[in-house]
């Protein structure tokens, strides 16, 4: 077992705000009160009104300092409005904003080679991500506000007194003089002042205010993203704020009047030069430093520490529920089961509101198969492809949903967002293939599934064998994607006639055989046509000892497609008519994309569906989902969901009460 240090306190944060005190206990600290002791370290927090407490006793006791900050890399909302970070630096040298003397990221940038491939790749693909998904410190914005016309100059706010300001001696008058600056370097454009987001949120006065506004020098406010507004922007200006860092690595080279960490590099137009940096860097050399090798990144999911790539993808699924659903959502055709589940998915931000009206000023969400022309708008939702550990015809809530605001995939008939996100994705970047193959892995090494039920193995006989998976014969996806085979029986029987040699296994659908829905083929009937019938056998045992997969619209093909094995389409899935599968009828002409199956997967479980993780009980990413699935440790369904899904299987041709 680790030895611990013993780090001594002087400030009740660190003992109140429980994801701080939980990063430092991970990083191999034992957090205490009182007199230091022998081996001893007192942390303080930056240079912070508290600080001077610790380094006092620290100057007594000889005992050294570990300055914590906030990770350059934060969480949705500031701290001042309650969120956590996401990853702490842990300085045992100084404080990275203050230039007075060096900190351990200075000595980093200054020292370290930062010559390693892996590295530097690691944080060039970290910047694409990050301006992909519009990633910055804090992210309460909407990525979608677009950046004013371009050709101005962006002029950077801070919150008044700020240690980062105070630490290099600057002050109001080092504001004023970069304003004046901006001005006269750039006299035929705008000039956007753009303010803290703790000052837009009310909680503390920056330097400018609307007193400062001129006929070209704006006060600029807008909740936009930190990306867009680089991206019309001709120059930067900043005193030390965290956003000339994201400038950098957003391409530009900012005017620099404070002592930040990035400043002294070669990136930057310093006014207040450090003479002691005079090393040269690239941007990704900066970038590796300052955001890989320094900060101490956590992963709330799995309470462990972790690397930045895990933190990118923590804030891209919160980050992303937060936006879809700050205003709130107004739902309509949400059957009473589902709905406290649905609050605590799509409720966090703004509390859901279920109706047959419209609420003012919600965006609008449909059951995907209750839409009607008159909710042309309405965002139509759906399970997701990997959905829960049990039935959602047995009342299982679901870990992942599906919100579409253009039409539905099972529903070839019209254009859905999957298909648009397979055609973006159609070239995948090299962090995605990455990201898409780790995906791919852990679902096939934990045998994951759409449902997950235990079910049977089953002795196969010997030739070539191709799996038949019955459907439910009502479902949309054969009602909209399966004009001409459109019953079990019908398929076996075409699938026998193309294939009269072949072993052919048919296996009812789960819903089916717990009779809740409707579609049920008899071994009789089916073994017409099959040699083995494969009741309540588990659908992965199959897929894995066949030779190919044969369907019209079902989710097995898609698992099928996940392991290589060939998939014959007798309908239109949302996985028909890109090239992965052989077609027996006509698909789509809009889906012209040839996408590799890792630039699908992207696509179709990264990109499309949400996630819910049950043990944190909020947003994640697919991969969480996928762990908490391998490992067992979704909470099972309570004894009302049990008792409710009894009762329906007695009236299993009403299942549109429930549904």
């Amino acid at each position: 077992m680790q030895n611990k240090t013993s780090l001594y306190v002087y400030n009740g944060g660190f003992l109140t705000q429980k994801r701080v005190r939980r990063i430092l206990e991970l990083s191999g600290y034992d957090i205490r009160l009182g007199k230091p002791d022998a081996d001893a370290m007192i942390a303080v927090w930056g240079k912070s009104p508290t600080a001077p407490r610790g380094e006092s006793i620290a100057d007594k006791t000889n005992a050294p300092l570990l300055r914590v900050e906030d990770a350059f890399l934060r969480s949705i909302h500031t701290g001042r409005d309650g969120d956590a970070p996401l990853g702490l630096t842990l300085d045992k040298s100084g404080v990275h904003f203050d230039a007075a003397s060096a900190s351990d990221l200075e000595t980093l940038l200054a020292t370290h080679p930062l010559d390693d491939t892996a590295l530097l790749n690691r944080g060039r693909y970290a910047v694409e991500r990050l301006q992909e998904a519009h990633l910055s410190k804090y992210n309460n914005f909407d990525p979608d506000i677009p950046h004013p016309d371009p050709g101005y100059v962006i002029v950077i706010d801070q919150t008044k007194g700020d240690a980062s300001v105070t630490s290099c001696g600057a002050n109001s008058a080092t504001f004023q003089e970069m304003l004046v600056f901006a001005q006269e370097e750039n006299p035929d454009a705008t000039v956007l002042i753009k303010t803290h987001p703790e000052t837009r949120s009310g909680h503390r006065e920056g330097y400018f205010s609307k007193a400062h506004e001129t006929g070209r020098v704006q006060l600029y406010d807008e909740n936009i993203s930190p990306w867009r507004l680089f991206e019309g922007a001709r120059g930067v200006y900043t005193v030390s704020s965290q956003l000339g860092f994201e400038a950098i690595y957003a391409g530009h080279k900012p005017k620099v009047f404070g002592q930040p960490f990035y400043a002294g590099w070669g990136l930057t137009d310093d006014r207040m030069p450090i003479d002691r940096r005079q090393r040269t860097l690239t941007r990704a050399q900066l970038f590796a430093a300052a955001m890989i090798l320094y900060p101490t990144w956590y992963d709330p999911y799995r309470d462990q520490l972790c690397e930045l790539e895990d933190v990118i993808t923590t804030l891209e699924a919160q980050t992303r529920a937060w936006r879809e659903d700050r205003f709130g959502w107004s739902a309509h055709g949400m059957r009473l089961w589902k709905r406290a589940h649905l609050q605590k998915i799509f409720g966090q931000s703004r509390k859901m509101v279920f109706s047959k009206h419209n609420a003012k000023n919600y965006r609008t969400m449909v059951w995907a198969n209750q839409w009607t022309p008159d909710l042309q708008d309405a965002t139509r939702l759906e399970d997701g492809f990997i959905r829960s550990s049990g039935l959602g015809a047995a009342l299982v809530p679901p870990l992942s949903l599906i919100g579409d605001q253009r039409g539905i995939y099972y529903d070839p008939n019209q254009e859905n967002d999957l298909e648009l996100l397979i055609a973006t994705r159609e070239e995948l970047p090299e962090w995605a293939e990455r990201r898409a193959e780790t995906v791919i892995k852990k679902i096939i090494s934990a045998r994951l599934s759409k449902y997950n039920l235990q079910g049977a193995l089953h002795d196969l006989p010997d030739g070539y064998r191709i799996l038949v998976p019955g459907q439910v014969e009502d479902d949309a996806s054969i009602l909209l994607g399966a004009p001409d085979v459109c019953t079990n029986l019908d398929m076996l029987k075409a699938v026998r006639h193309a294939n009269p040699d072949a072993i052919l296994i048919y296996k009812p659908h789960p819903d089916v055989e717990t009779g809740l829905r409707k579609g049920t083929l008899s071994e009789n009937q089916a073994m017409q046509y099959a040699d083995v019938f494969a009741a309540n056998t588990d659908p992965i045992s199959l897929i894995e000892q066949v030779n190919e997969i044969w369907t019209m619209t079902s989710l097995i093909g898609f698992e099928a497609l996940l392991r290589n094995v060939p998939v014959t389409c007798l309908g239109v899935p949302f996985y028909a008519g890109w090239g992965l599968t052989t077609d027996l009828i006509t698909t789509p002409e809009r889906r012209q994309a040839r996408p590799s199956l890792q630039a699908f997967v992207y696509a179709a479980l990264i990109d499309y569906p949400r996630y819910y993780d049950p043990i944190t009980k909020g947003p994640c990413p697919i991969e969480v989902v996928l762990d908490r699935l391998a490992n067992d440790e979704i909470p099972a369904p309570g004894a009302l969901n049990n008792t409710l899904s009894k009762v329906q299987g007695l009236f299993a041709s009403y299942a549109y009460l429930w549904r």
